[in-house]
């Protein structure tokens, strides 16, 4: 059987969506990505090369170095949080619905890294 490209139930061979609301969301959801995938790519970009560039500060200067590389890895998760697009692959195997979800928890998983990091730094290097 064949799976809603949004919410994995099974339809019909002949049907792409469940319902007409699964429709809706998918739709929506492609043309969120369309939209704002100029701001997701620049945002991460920062907060990607702002992470080695964090790590590489931390061997001059280890305060700042764990501020830069906190504060990318919290952008990157915040990002990855509030614009969560998965790669094609991703929504191939596991539908729309879901990997959002997984895509979103990435994102809170590197936010919380990034939070860990800044208490890390509060309380060995002081400010």
């Amino acid at each position: 059987m064949k799976k809603c490209d949004y919410c994995a139930k099974e339809i019909s061979y002949y049907d792409q969506y469940c319902d007409e609301e699964c429709e809706r969301k998918a739709l929506n959801f492609y043309s969120l990505r369309e939209k704002y995938t100029k701001v997701f790519s620049i945002l991460n970009v920062i907060g990607v090369f702002g992470i080695p560039v964090g790590l590489f500060l931390s061997a001059i200067d280890t305060a700042i170095g764990f501020s830069i590389t906190a504060f990318s890895l919290m952008l990157v998760g915040i990002t990855v949080f509030f614009l969560p697009f998965p790669v094609e692959n991703m929504i191939s195997s596991m539908k729309i619905k879901k990997a959002v979800f997984v895509t979103r928890m990435i994102g809170v998983g590197f936010f919380s890294l990034g939070v860990v990091m800044f208490i890390i730094r509060i309380i060995f290097f002081k400010f």
